[in-house]
């Protein structure tokens, strides 16, 4: 059953931080970690996979070769079930359970 992806405001701030990050570096890196986020996520529509997350009541999903966490829920809405995109999170950020890192 194809869900539907939405993506919460504080995801999209992660990725645009992230991204202009490794922009200043190396532009075209950042534009194929956007896309690799950002086809990820919308993959989870198709199939939710991931462990559950440090917060109760996500799910973290792991991006093979690349150093971040995608946290997400699964809502009920009328007819089935939605995937909310909550944060990404790169790995070397620090979090303690029941919440999300802090801004820098």
């Amino acid at each position: 059953m194809r869900r539907p992806v939405t993506w919460s405001r504080e995801a999209l701030d992660d990725i645009k931080e992230q991204v202009a990050f490794i922009a200043q570096d190396n532009p075209a890196a950042a534009r194929q970690v956007a896309d690799r986020i950002r086809d990820v996520g919308k993959a989870l529509g198709d199939m939710v996979t991931g462990r559950p997350g440090r917060v109760t009541g996500t799910y973290e999903k792991s991006l093979a070769r690349l150093p971040y966490i995608i946290a997400y829920e699964v809502r009920p809405i009328v007819g089935g079930e939605s995937v909310v995109i909550v944060r990404v999170i790169h790995t070397a950020r620090d979090w303690q359970a029941e919440s999300w890192p802090q801004e820098h």
